[in-house]
């Protein structure tokens, strides 16, 4: 007896979902029917997929080009998920600050359910009170202000460390591999910061190639959030993978609370507590202190958080420093200019220190700039709306999910004029557009209740590390390499890096 195979099964499934949808479409009436719920103007999809076969290899790209027709605010199909894109300032203010509180939650989806145990974390958690505890509980433990002075000592040595291998490197006139070491950077700081310690074995290496993987895979495009009939048959076979995963992970996740734990029975003095020492003190604790019926802290709890801070940590500012190092490599007149500045503020006989970055105007006008041009995740995270809304004369109907464009709105002609393409951070000369959330001309980490919490965490490592490359080093490009050719080609994922290593030389150019 021939048995088919699941591509066959997979094909005929679709069909006959696909003749259900037609059916069901003939016999009830259509969106645009009922006049007073208006959806917003978008493309005309397909049966069943709608237009997830329209998103390409970079979706930010895809519907940034889709809105120029459509309009800021614009309506898609994802398989059978309602998706409204928010592509203009204007827009993105109506949906994280004018309706903030109907737009704060986040659309369930398989990659947290499966490899975050069961979405205990914060980041892809629906809005709610538990989601509250949690980030309160990060934001004091780990995000705070006293907490991100107190961690100064530890960012200025490492920091120094990094400053030292590259100096060697400059010695010997070595070619540096700039996106791997920035990376290892961002590890050491987040093994000291978080985990209380620096790497020593195998897991750490194995941490991070499991939560690139994990970043990757959450970021992905995966048929079973948009059509949930199909997930069983995991046609991408991202489900296998991610249980895969999530299995490889929680045993380094095990080792990590296992040695901590020992070391507390063993009375190892330490020089402050870490964040994992933290949450192993709030176990078998309320989530809420105020309320003894709040959800109990346990031992996956502690795990699905760390996941999430780790994740967070090492994907999001490497990143943006990797763009914006990039941009400044490949315009000699800004290196020129941002190194004028150190020049006259800190001067040439000393590394930058944290105190001086507030006076450094060009270098706060050189990051909005990469922001503008090269978000981290240019469709933020997706917010999803928790009841029908009429906005700007559109129906929302409730579970829709809304991705806002940042990378569109980065490019708005309206906005940033015919240069729009071009990196100039002199634009932000005699404006004061702020990255706060305020302002959403520029929102690199969101706004409203899901603002990125360690946003100011992340500032303070991307201008102390910028302003240490660019003062302590001039930089040459391999040779056969130009600079107004720089490769500047993307990798999609939930977070948006470089598609290939930025490589180059460093000269030293201090006199300490």
């Amino acid at each position: 007896m021939h048995t088919m195979s699941p591509s066959a099964l997979a094909l005929i499934l679709l069909v006959l979902l696909a003749s259900f949808s037609l059916l069901f479409r003939a016999f009830s009436p259509s969106e645009s029917s009922r006049n007073f719920k208006k959806l917003p103007p978008g493309p005309r999809g397909m049966p069943i997929v709608g237009h997830l076969h329209m998103l390409g290899k970079l979706p930010h790209q895809t519907l940034a080009h889709l809105a120029k027709k459509y309009g800021p605010i614009m309506s898609i199909r994802l398989g059978s998920v309602r998706t409204i894109v928010v592509s203009s300032p204007r827009a993105a203010e109506l949906f994280l600050k004018t309706h903030d509180n109907i737009f704060a939650s986040r659309p369930k989806a398989q990659a947290p359910e499966i490899m975050s145990y069961g979405t205990k974390a914060m980041a892809l958690q629906p809005y709610g009170p538990y989601w509250r505890n949690v980030r309160k509980l990060c934001v004091v433990h780990l995000l705070s202000a006293s907490k991100i002075e107190q961690f100064k000592p530890v960012r200025t040595e490492e920091i120094g460390l990094l400053m030292n291998h590259l100096k060697m490197a400059a010695e010997k006139n070595e070619v540096v591999n700039v996106s791997k070491i920035l990376v290892e950077l961002l590890e050491n700081l987040l093994y000291r910061l978080i985990l209380g310690r620096g790497k020593n074995d195998d897991d750490d290496v194995k941490l991070k190639e499991l939560v690139e993987e994990i970043v990757s895979l959450t970021g992905a495009f995966n048929i079973s959030d948009y059509l949930p009939l199909l997930a069983p048959l995991d046609l991408q076979g991202l489900a296998r993978r991610m249980r895969h995963l999530s299995k490889s992970m929680d045993i380094i996740l095990e080792n990590i609370i296992e040695e901590h734990e020992q070391q507390n029975r063993d009375h190892k003095s330490k020089d402050h507590k870490d964040f994992v020492d933290v949450l192993l003190s709030l176990l078998n604790q309320p989530m809420n202190e105020q309320d003894e019926h709040s959800e109990i802290i346990g031992r996956t709890h502690v795990k699905s958080i760390l996941l999430d801070m780790v994740a967070a940590a090492l994907e999001t500012s490497a990143t943006a420093i990797e763009w914006i190092f990039s941009e400044i490599l490949k315009n000699t007149r800004i290196m020129k200019k941002l190194q004028d500045e150190l020049k006259n503020i800190v001067g040439m006989d000393r590394m930058v220190n944290e105190t001086d970055l507030s006076k450094l105007t060009y270098l706060d006008m050189v990051i909005k700039e990469g922001f503008r041009l090269h978000p981290v995740a240019p469709l933020l995270i997706p917010h999803e709306s928790v009841e029908d809304v009429v906005l700007d004369g559109f129906y929302i109907p409730k579970k829709s999910r809304v991705l806002v464009n940042v990378w569109s709105i980065g490019r708005d002609r309206d906005v940033w004029g015919d240069n729009n393409e071009e990196f100039n951070p002199e634009r932000f000369e005699n404006d004061d557009i702020d990255i706060n959330g305020l302002d959403f001309r520029l929102i690199p980490f969101g706004s409203g209740r899901r603002r990125c919490p360690g946003m100011q965490m992340g500032l303070l490592n991307l201008r102390l590390v910028i302003a240490q490359l660019v003062h302590c080093f001039d930089w040459v490009l391999p040779v056969g390499m130009v600079r107004e050719e720089l490769d500047m080609n993307e990798k999609f994922g939930l977070t948006v890096g470089r598609a290939n290593n930025v490589f180059a030389t460093p000269i030293y150019r201090l006199n300490c």
